[in-house]
């Protein structure tokens, strides 16, 4: 049952990211894109010229600190495998890139609290 709540929350986080992202003029490329073992994107959006790949982060309390140090460190190779796996079957190469973090604060009934944070990696 705890899993099922955990993917709903982070279904209704990556919905609200994706909804905030595109109001600030990104094109989504791909949702919870998946690579190998482990290597998992979020959201992929274009942003101007630059491709971006996208970690959320959902939370509705804040027991376990700051939000930043829930990307952990082997998160962060997964992170940089998929997207480097993305490039590789897209065929894309010459392409400016970054990673970003979103994390979204939905701790009461006030509307969610969404903290960006571009080339978070």
């Amino acid at each position: 049952m705890e899993n099922l709540y955990k993917k709903t929350r982070g279904n209704q986080g990556e919905n609200i990211a994706t909804e905030y992202i595109e109001n600030l003029g990104y094109e989504i490329i791909q949702r919870n894109f998946k690579f190998g073992r482990g290597g998992e994107i979020d959201i992929i959006a274009k942003h101007k010229n630059t491709l971006v790949f996208i970690e959320v982060k959902t939370r509705t309390n804040h027991k376990f600190g700051d939000p930043i140090e829930q990307i952990s460190l082997q998160k962060r190779k997964n992170w940089r495998k998929a997207a480097e796996g993305f490039l590789y079957l897209k065929n894309i190469n010459n392409q400016e890139c970054r990673f970003d973090a979103i994390f979204i604060d939905i701790l009461s009934n006030a509307a969610p609290k969404i903290t960006h944070i571009e080339n978070a990696m």
